[in-house]
């Protein structure tokens, strides 16, 4: 066999079976205390099929990780490969649905597939692989991934194809062995995709206007200043609205560091929530990871990446959020309406170049063809002719697409970093050296007593002064946000027809086109920082950040989000939420979250049931239907929790009013009697203005909308929001983020039926004291494996409903003393 298992709940027995492995000091130290690992990778699983995984090097460790997310997840990861190896239309057709960015299915196998082929021509991972750190990989790192190959390879033979548990791959003439390179492509693939929903599909269907098309442009009069000006605003107001939809539905994060003068029995609190798919590619992944003298780490990764993206070691535990910055920007170029091929720089035509791109596809009848096309670049990146459907026509210009994370692999090195460093400032310096973190915030706190937040990543390097000078008319309202819109990310659209607009290479950046790191926010504190996907403006309200207007807005509302979190976190400290004590606990940390509160409640909920209540008669009239409210009034007057516990009635009822309110604005647009206030950011705006013709029509649409889903207007939150998992349906507390809730739930579609479609996922606090190993309490709602033959499909997430937490497992004799300890050693 390639693999020893043992088996036992006696510690003693335990202790024999793993004395190769690295012994605990005095105290309980954790293994990295230890000089030497095992002479072979040992896998110990703990409750919930948590594998704590051990090597005396970097390979063996790899090794180890692979093995054991092969073993849960395998079916997700070779779709991966696939995916990233631009082979889906092979396998399953050109016209199925793919995921390569952060939102669910949202484009096609085709497109997908020509997108990553073209990746592959250009040889982009291959040419960074063969650059000297840091802009490629650490030995770490590629001994890491030369052993996760290994396991993940391993796994697969032992257990065959046609074997496997899983019947989403059994038997896929698709899965196979894997190489590095697959491992790097699927790397790359998730650095990058904050721009591969947005553009992938503009890219890939570029084409050149026909003739009679250039001949119309051509021929048509200038339009006068007025209409170009009607024409940026008509167009921004589309950009950005998608942009704003695109970030509803994707990925998101709350993160809360606590320092010392605010943690009650410790130094240091963080507590870790990110939002990230239920499904897919994204997928999160717990580990622990220990070379005795060089790495332990515990926490979670992206899976199929052999580190820890977010979790803590001995010493500091961090956190990402989703940054506002927007990982790519646009060039405008003027084209030749005639030859529209050329494009015009500093007075001089430059021809696009262009690019044969072919894949294979299976036909209907089975067999297997060839689709190719022509894709079109400029001297600043490809041209794109959409932004997440909205059309950029390719007319009298054309628009190019730079990707600032297309050359980065760093962020590997970043995350391997991580992982070792000692302190906040080692975050720092980690973040600055590699700025390899994509589009995300970093949240971090230490045994030292130190909260941080540091928005250090790769950012275009689009200054205040280039911005004045370069962008357009339509890219000036995007990049300042001057739209009514929620979570619009500063979107540059520069004005390609002189090169001086092109991005400037900073000599303090780590890579070309990168703004410097040191322009870029931080900020260490003792009482508290935290972000939930704003800008970095108000990490901590008695210290507001500046920076460049590309890193996101300043002086602007908050989301309701962002102000339950600082709201929460200030009252904690101070002792006034009503809690006994001052200060964070475990239990007051995890009552932060799962208490599930609606700011959106709090702040309204009392007027729009006076509203309800005033309607003559109780009828409204919405869009034709006259639709009686009556029935509504006492079931929100009953609701006087705001929360969105799954027991809670009058929930489901609120948060479709207040969609219909909200209805993708930002949230200072509302009918509020005191606007927002840049003084006070966290209890601006209030006082709904009860009066105003959309509270009532839009709790009318409500009514209407949950009558004719057949949903009761008193529905439980339990009796709409569930999962099913083996048959077994789970009712899923929390709720939609515009509603000022932590715990962040959003249900949707998910091949043709209702269901969890991103989240909270991962979910992680950690409080560290003066000395001792972390106290640790985790949580991944959608358990460890989507395999539904696994006993580790659905564990968790039934624990997540219940508002259960697993205690950590750290030390060796911690994870010696877990129940029904297994034991795994790869030979």
């Amino acid at each position: 066999m390639a693999w020893r298992r043992f088996r036992t709940r006696l510690p003693v027995a335990v202790a024999a079976a793993v004395a190769v492995m690295a012994t605990t000091a005095v105290g309980g130290a954790p293994a990295g205390a230890a000089d030497a690992g095992p002479e072979k990778p040992t896998i110990r699983y703990t409750e919930y099929g948590i594998p704590h995984i051990i090597a005396s090097d970097w390979e063996g460790l790899g090794t180890g990780y692979g093995y054991a997310a092969a073993k849960d997840n395998i079916c997700v990861l070779a779709d991966t490969y696939l995916m990233v190896n631009a082979e889906r239309s092979r396998y399953l057709g050109p016209d199925g649905r793919a995921s390569p960015g952060q939102n669910q299915n949202t484009t096609t196998n085709l497109n997908s597939d020509l997108y990553f082929q073209r990746i592959k021509d250009d040889m982009v991972v291959e040419r960074l692989l063969g650059r000297p750190a840091p802009d490629g990989p650490e030995p770490e790192v590629k001994e890491a991934i030369r052993g996760y190959v290994q396991g993940y390879n391993r796994y697969l033979a032992e257990t065959g194809v046609d074997h496997l548990t899983d019947p989403a791959c059994r038997g896929a003439q698709w899965v196979r062995p894997i190489t590095e390179l697959d491992v790097y492509r699927h790397a790359h693939a998730e650095i990058i995709m904050g721009s591969a929903d947005v553009l992938l599909d503009g890219q890939v269907n570029a084409v050149p206007p026909g003739a009679s098309a250039a001949k119309a442009a051509a021929a048509a009069p200038a339009p006068s200043a007025a209409e170009r000006k009607r024409t940026a605003k008509r167009t921004a107001e589309r950009i950005g609205a998608a942009l704003a939809e695109s970030r509803r539905q994707s990925m998101g994060s709350n993160a809360l560091a606590v320092g010392a003068q605010g943690v009650s029995g410790g130094t240091g609190m963080l507590l870790a929530n990110p939002h990230f798919p239920w499904h897919g590619k994204n997928r999160m992944w717990q580990s622990h990871l220990t070379i005795p003298g060089k790495v332990n780490v515990s926490g979670a990764s992206l899976l199929g990446l052999p580190a820890v993206n977010i979790g803590h070691n001995d010493d500091v535990a961090w956190s990402h959020t989703v940054a506002t910055v927007a990982p790519f920007g646009l060039f405008d170029v003027q084209v030749d309406p005639l030859d529209p091929t050329l494009y015009l720089v500093d007075g001089a035509w430059e021809r696009m170049t262009s690019q044969r791109v072919s894949v294979d596809v299976r036909n209907a009848d089975g067999t297997i063809g060839t689709v190719a096309r022509t894709l079109w670049s400029t001297r600043y990146g490809p041209v794109t002719t959409s932004i997440l459907g909205y059309p950029l026509p390719w007319v009298v210009s054309a628009h190019a697409v730079r990707d600032v994370n297309m050359d980065n692999l760093r962020a590997l090195n970043t995350w391997f970093g991580l992982d070792r460093a000692k302190d906040v400032h080692e975050v720092v310096d980690v973040l600055e050296t590699t700025q390899g973190v994509p589009f995300f915030n970093t949240v971090a706190t230490d045994r030292a007593g130190n909260a941080l937040y540091a928005d250090i990543q790769a950012v275009p390097n689009i200054t205040d002064a280039h911005a004045q000078s370069c962008l357009t008319e339509t890219g000036k309202l995007l990049f300042h946000q001057t739209l009514a819109l929620s979570n619009v990310p500063p979107v540059s659209i520069l004005d390609g027809k002189r090169g001086a607009c092109a991005w400037p290479d900073d000599p303090n950046a780590a890579a070309p086109g990168l703004l410097d790191p040191a322009k870029q926010p931080r900020l260490i504190r003792s009482d508290f920082v935290g972000n939930a996907n704003d800008s970095p403006w108000l990490a901590n309200p008695a210290q507001p950040l500046t920076y460049p207007r590309v890193m996101g807005d300043m002086a602007a509302p908050r989301s309701l989000r962002t102000q339950e979190l600082i709201l929460t976190a200030r009252k904690r400290i101070d002792g006034t939420d009503g809690l006994p004590g001052r200060g964070f606990t475990p239990e007051s940390m995890g009552r932060l979250l799962f208490a599930d509160n609606s700011r959106a409640a709090d702040l309204t909920l009392n007027t729009t049931v006076a509203a309800c209540q005033g309607v003559a008669f109780g009828l409204v009239l919405v869009d034709g239907n006259l639709v009686d409210i009556r029935e509504a009034c006492p079931i929100l007057a009953a609701w006087k929790s705001h929360d969105y516990t799954a027991d809670s009635r009058g929930s489901w009822l609120f948060a479709n009013y207040w969609h219909f309110l909200q209805g993708g604005q930002r949230v200072d647009k509302l009918p509020w009697r005191v606007p927002f206030d840049p003084k006070d950011p966290v209890n601006t705006p209030n006082s709904l203005d009860g009066g105003s013709s959309a509270v009532r029509d839009s709790l009318a649409r409500a009514v209407f909308a949950m009558r004719k889903a057949g949903i009761p207007l008193n529905a439980a939150l339990s009796d709409v929001q569930k999962i099913t998992r083996a048959g077994e349906q789970i009712p899923i507390h929390g709720s939609f983020g515009a509603l000022g809730v932590l715990n962040v739930i959003e249900p949707g579609q998910v091949d043709g039926k209702l269901d969890i479609v991103f989240g909270s996922s991962f979910v992680q606090q950690v409080r560290f004291t003066a000395d001792g190993p972390p106290e640790t309490y985790s949580v991944l709602a959608y358990s460890q494996s989507a395999n539904p033959n696994s006993p580790h499909h659905a564990d968790q997430t039934k624990l997540f409903a219940a508002g259960g937490w697993v205690t950590e497992r750290f030390t060796e004799e911690q994870i010696a003393a877990a129940p029904d300890l297994i034991v795994e050693v790869l030979d």
